[in-house]
């Protein structure tokens, strides 16, 4: 049985509910210190009413900053592993004034969930991905002995195949969707709005690092909250 989760941001407007019943994810009273639990490693998290979040940024990167999320847990067996859940839920409100390419040079739009996120160069994404082609894609960022993303840049990402996958819907401005990612061990499955969108097994070297949940979007606006279980 999953614990009590932490909220670690807000979303403004209608909210999906939570994609699972069995492992709902519900938000704490207490919600005026989320702000304080997130680092924006790069880009910037404006509070606005209700303890919400706004990314106006063409690039934001933050992780969890509470002293429940940001320790790196004890690396264990994937049987040994508990089940952790990440839902970030958000709100789409257009693209960035200003927009920058990836370092790869590709202009892409997206917003998705940082898991194991040990640092800039040791992470798994689940991105959601609007343009230049919509769809979701799982990948993992693997730099053994790196950690600074000016020292390993966009070098070993590494595109994750699905055992089982479907279809995202379309993001349009004004648009409430929920991301959710359930993992343990190896295993992981994705759902948008409560439907199964992928599922599958990391590679083996996801399992080698561990760190906390976070976000990440590029060249688009959101509203939004992060939650997870501790």
């Amino acid at each position: 049985m999953i614990g009590r989760p932490i909220l670690l941001a807000s979303l403004l407007g209608l909210l999906a509910p939570p994609a699972s019943p069995e492992k709902s994810i519900k938000k704490t009273e207490d919600s005026s210190l989320t702000a304080k639990r997130m680092k924006a490693t790069q880009g910037k998290l404006e509070p606005v009413a209700g303890g919400r979040l706004r990314i106006e940024d063409p690039k934001v990167r933050a992780v969890v900053s509470s002293s429940e999320g940001a320790k790196t847990r004890a690396l264990v067996s994937p049987v040994q592993e508990e089940t952790r859940v990440a839902e970030l839920r958000f709100t789409y409100l257009g693209a960035t004034r200003e927009q920058k390419p990836l370092q790869s040079g590709e202009l892409r739009r997206q917003v998705g969930l940082k898991l194991r996120a040990k640092d800039g160069c040791n992470v798994v994404y689940v991105m959601w991905r609007l343009e230049p082609k919509a769809g979701l894609v799982v990948s993992m960022k693997y730099n053994p002995g790196m950690s600074r993303s000016d020292d390993c840049g966009n070098g070993g990402y590494r595109t994750v195949k699905p055992r089982s996958k479907g279809v995202v819907p379309k993001l349009e401005p004004g648009g409430s969707h929920t991301l959710r990612a359930e993992f343990q061990g190896a295993e992981l499955k994705v759902q948008v709005d409560g439907r199964s969108v992928w599922e599958g097994e990391l590679p083996a070297e996801a399992l080698t690092f561990d760190g906390p949940v976070g976000l990440r979007t590029d060249n688009g606006r959101f509203d939004v909250e992060l939650l997870s279980t501790p």
